[in-house]
């Protein structure tokens, strides 16, 4: 199946039409205009840009990822839980060079969204840079929904606007290495007891999307008797 297909169906499923971004009217899209990296300018350069939006996901402009992390600005994002043919789940280190949580156990998949990316794109791109797979079909779980970290100290305001995907896969992924420290594949006991063992092991928004989230069977149970973090709506 190729990316464009695996991308209507997973829109079609969420309720969009393909190509269409969430927050949009049917058949409205949005003015990208000016979206795209000014030519002649590298990444270090110009820095990672995001599409910023309103709370209810109104299209406002493109800031640089820095700029958006230190005002608040609210930015699309896209979580996925890649479980394998057994049922188990895929979960990352996240890498020591991280600016945030280093080394800590993540969920299998984050990705914030490139300007004019659609969240099943983005879902497939971080699938393939991260853990070197191909195209497979996501299922969306729920949902768009607001999630906030914010770390006063540090000046970082983290605010996203979330889809989450699940999906299936028989073989083994490979992490980067650069984003991704090492891998493990954890049943749904291994992770409940890991969980109420050492929380501190796992980001944030992890334990927050196995409390929240739709969908995810026995892996919500592993939260049980667990705090969750809250969410600042």
């Amino acid at each position: 199946m190729s990316d464009e297909q695996n991308e209507e169906q997973s829109n079609a499923r969420l309720g969009e039409q393909p190509g269409e971004q969430p927050g949009e009217q049917p058949g409205e899209q949005l003015d990208r205009e000016g979206s795209e990296q000014p030519a002649g300018l590298s990444d270090e350069q110009n820095g990672e840009l995001f599409e910023v939006l309103d709370r209810e996901g109104r299209y406002l402009g493109i800031m640089q990822r820095a700029q958006v992390h230190r005002t608040g600005q609210w930015h699309r994002s896209v979580h996925v839980f890649l479980f394998d043919a057994e049922g188990r789940l895929w979960i990352q280190r996240r890498a020591a060079t991280k600016d945030l949580f280093p080394n800590r156990w993540d969920l299998s998949v984050g990705e914030h969204l490139r300007a004019g990316e659609s969240f099943a794109r983005g879902a497939l791109r971080g699938l393939a840079e991260e853990l070197g797979l191909p195209a497979v079909l996501l299922e969306p779980l729920g949902g768009t929904r607001t999630y906030c970290f914010d770390d006063t100290e540090r000046g970082i305001h983290d605010h996203e606007l979330q889809q989450t995907f699940r999906a299936t896969w028989s073989g083994t992924p490979e992490a980067d290495g650069v984003e991704v420290a090492a891998l493990a594949c954890v049943d749904a006991a291994t992770l409940a007891e890991w969980i109420a063992r050492a929380p501190q092991e796992f980001t944030p928004w992890f334990l927050h999307e196995l409390a929240q989230r739709p969908g995810l069977g026995n892996f919500a149970a592993a939260m049980n008797g667990h705090h969750e973090p809250r969410e600042n709506d």
